[in-house]
């Protein structure tokens, strides 16, 4: 990666990865497209100071959307489902 600061785009909220968090302490993340695993889990240790046990990628394809006549499509993203090893949490998804 050439970038190391943007390999990790943001953090994934939704409820299905909020659920796995709270049960099996797993993580996701948007990830930038030409990131590999290696990668990720090197930034993401880096930048929460923690120990990563294992890293599940999945390349999500954009959506075709129309709006009338007019046709487009969601742009093409990557995700990454972080399962750190015990003990470690990543104090970001924690409500407090």
């Amino acid at each position: 990666m050439k970038d190391p600061l943007k390999t990790i785009l943001f953090p994934l909220v939704t409820e299905k990865i909020t659920l796995i968090s709270e049960k099996e302490n797993k993580y996701g993340f948007e990830v930038d497209p030409r990131a590999n695993k290696i990668d990720i889990a090197k930034r993401i240790e880096e930048r929460f100071e923690v120990k990563v046990e294992k890293v599940n990628v999945m390349n999500v394809k954009g959506k075709l959307k129309r709006m009338g006549r007019f046709q487009g499509r969601r742009k093409k993203r990557k995700k990454a489902i972080v399962t750190l090893k015990k003990g470690y949490k990543i104090e970001l998804f924690e409500g407090t």
